[in-house]
Parts: C-alpha cells; structure tokens; sequence
C-alpha cells in the first residue's frame, strides 16, 4: 500500500530480492473489461460495467507463482498506464498515489480450492495440486474502492503472513 520512492522498483521485485530471489512479472492483458459480478460489487459499479483491469503472471527465479488479476474503477484507470501492458515504474500502488488515490485500508479474503484447466497450465499444476485463491480490495480514507486483487496461488508455494498493530 506504501508508494515506492523515485528511482525504487515495485515492491514484489524488491521483496523477492530481500530473500536473496528474484522476482518479475508478465503483463498477459491489460485493457477495459465488463466488470464480473464479484468485483463489480466490491468496487461499487453495475454488473459488467467498465472496469479496466491487468491480468498478470507473477514469477518466483523465473517459476510461476501466482496468476493476479487487478481491476480499477474506470474513472481512476482508463487513459492511464494501468490500462496499459508496459511495466509501470514504481508499481500501480506508486501510480495511483500519484494520480492522487493512496489505499488507507485493505481487506482480504482467502480461500482453498483446485485449479481450473487454465491455472493447471499457467501455474504447472497437477488437478489435484490445491490453489489459494485471495481476493483483495483496497479502499482510501473515504472508504471508497481503488481496486480489486483476485489472486491465485498455489498453496504448496505459499506462506501467508498477516501483522496486525492496534493503536
């Protein structure tokens, strides 16, 4: 949720170089979309509406490790780099901070499942390999939707970890 600093990578590159790895990502899609059910309710648009999304392949050492897809209110995204394949410098969250939407709450939802035919092949699973499956939204200060995560991972090659501070 922390924009990045001038010059920084996004923030899966620098973590996965912390832990001495390497991560990447490929862009597979990026452009508007109709707004499946699920995340036209968590952003607050009409079923199938417009919504722009980045469909993502996230590598571990060059090894698929998750399948994200991030979809943003049109009205943020449309006519930016997020509706774009290029890489954005800095990462979305630095992006959307400086077109002036900075998350102040994230909620999140995890579940297990097994993977479709699609994510068997772009994640190089077995049918009975189980996935989690994570759906994120991130909300500003107003509490009004910035965007929607929907990730799946293989659970084998996960760890989730969740700090919580109350003040």
């Amino acid at each position: 949720m922390t924009p990045r600093e001038q010059g920084q990578g996004d923030a899966w590159s620098a973590d996965a170089a912390a832990q001495g790895r390497r991560g990447s990502q490929r862009i597979v899609h990026a452009g508007e979309v109709p707004a499946p059910g699920e995340v036209a309710r968590l952003l607050g648009v009409q079923d199938g509406g417009p919504v722009v999304v980045r469909r993502r392949l996230i590598l571990l050492d060059d090894e698929p490790n998750e399948l994200t897809d991030t979809y943003y209110p049109a009205a943020i995204a449309r006519g930016t780099p997020l509706a774009g394949t290029a890489k954005i410098r800095g990462g979305a969250v630095t992006l959307l901070a400086e077109l002036g939407h900075v998350g102040a709450l994230v909620r999140e939802d995890v579940t297990a499942d097994l993977p479709d035919a699609e994510e068997q092949e772009a994640l190089r699973l077995a049918a009975t390999d189980p996935v989690l499956r994570l759906t994120r939204i991130t909300l500003d200060r107003e509490e009004r939707p910035l965007q929607v995560d929907r990730m799946v991972m293989p659970a084998q090659r996960q760890q989730l970890r969740y700090e919580i501070r109350v003040e």
